[in-house]
């Protein structure tokens, strides 16, 4: 047993130096991890020297300090983020350092944190990071979100099993839905992109200007400019090199014209946002923007989260993503974004791509919102899809064409 996971996790680490960052020879990683995470960020940064990286830094945190500061500091120092930091990522991006992201969420992090107090923090980060931001969401580099399992987040997807069962068998679950538990991980990888890509190379020939979804509380319409494309999480960086910035990822998706979104949709998973769990909501969209919201858990989170700035309550991203999928076959609820959005549709509030965007690289602010562009501090997937979703296109003449039946690919 303890032979076959150390071989799966020497896969995963392989799968997220090689083909997630794609790290080249000569050039330096950053990792930026939990402190609880520290066995594999070692073999992590044993993989990155094999591969030639220059130098490999790390970023450690610990989540309960963040709840400490929560529950202790003076609101002006909630309000207070270090330049130092803000500038160091800036200066990392501009000389062409990868990034990978080792998130361990806990779930119930801050179930109890004034919400108020948690809106303020996060929106003080999302200020201090967001000229950063604008190198993640136009894939400038190479950048990679990858999970590492925590007893805490193992108990909220397994509450019925033990400490040690619940981590085990959410590891099992990483390599699973990873494909790192096969001999020949890198090669499927390649071969799951190629198909992500005919997907999204489908969705470009059919040149919809419109998505009609309807579900059990969703009846939404989405618009699209002519010159947004859809893409598979492949991304080319400034350099030219491919990353895959999600592992795992099952989605095509693309940017919505800001003010081409009307009607209502439901979540049909619970949301993760910063260490609360919003349950069961809906938003409803008039022009684009929400303009009325449920949920029946977590309301207090949402509104802060739409609040966070104007385009907080616009959308930035549309995902499809097919119900039969190794993580939806799963029929787990991981109570963690990177995963549940890749079992299912979904769509993101905030900040839009300009890597959908056809010369996106290379347009100024005032060019993008022309096309409906939405620019935001803030970018949350949440998922609407499920077995019972159905997607029709329209494109410009009038014509309706079926996309999705049944929370599949027609």
């Amino acid at each position: 047993m303890k032979q076959a996971f150390e071989r799966n996790l020497g896969r995963y680490a392989d799968l997220i130096v090689e083909v997630g960052l794609n790290l080249q020879k000569g050039q330096e990683l950053m990792i930026s991890a939990p402190i609880t995470s520290y066995e594999f960020v070692r073999l992590i940064t044993e993989k990155a020297y094999e591969a030639g990286a220059l130098n490999v830094l790390t970023d450690f945190y610990d989540d309960e300090l963040k709840k400490i500061r929560l529950e202790k500091s003076a609101e002006e120092g909630l309000k207070e983020f270090p330049g130092w930091k803000a500038k160091g990522y800036i200066e990392m991006a501009e000389n062409n350092v990868a990034l990978l992201n080792l998130a361990a969420p806990n779930p119930s992090l801050l179930r109890d944190s004034d919400p108020a107090r948690v809106a303020m923090l996060n929106k003080t980060s999302a200020e201090a990071m967001k000229d950063f931001s604008a190198y993640i969401g136009g894939g400038k580099i190479s950048w990679l979100i990858a999970a590492i399992p925590t007893v805490e987040w193992a108990q909220t997807v397994f509450p019925d099993l033990s400490q040690e069962d619940a981590f085990t068998k959410l590891w099992e679950n990483i390599f699973y839905t990873t494909r790192t538990d096969q001999e020949n991980t890198v090669e499927l990888w390649e071969a799951h992109i190629d198909n992500l890509n005919e997907n999204a190379d489908r969705l470009n020939k059919g040149k919809y200007k419109k998505l009609h979804y309807k579900g059990p509380g969703t009846d939404l319409s989405i618009e699209f400019h002519p010159k947004t494309k859809w893409i598979s999480a492949q991304f080319t960086n400034d350099k030219g090199i491919p990353f895959v910035p999600n592992l795992p990822t099952e989605e095509v998706f693309s940017i919505p014209d800001k003010y081409g979104v009307n009607g209502v949709v439901s979540s049909t998973k619970p949301l993760n946002y910063s260490g609360t769990l919003i349950k069961n909501f809906s938003l409803t969209f008039k022009e684009g923007k929400v303009i009325d919201y449920t949920a029946e858990e977590g309301y207090e989170t949402l509104k802060n989260l739409l609040e966070t700035d104007e385009g907080a309550s616009y959308l930035g991203e549309v995902a499809l993503v097919p119900h039969d999928s190794p993580i939806s076959n799963t029929n787990i609820v991981f109570n963690n974004t990177l995963f549940d959005e890749n079992a299912s549709c979904h769509i993101a509030l905030g900040r839009a791509l300009s890597v959908c965007v056809e010369g996106g690289k290379t347009m100024t602010p005032e060019e993008l919102q022309e096309i409906g562009f939405n620019e935001s501090m803030i970018h949350v997937d949440f998922m609407i899809g499920s077995s019972q979703l159905d997607i029709d296109g329209e494109k410009a003449d009038g014509t309706i064409e079926p996309i999705f039946k049944a929370g599949d690919w027609v």
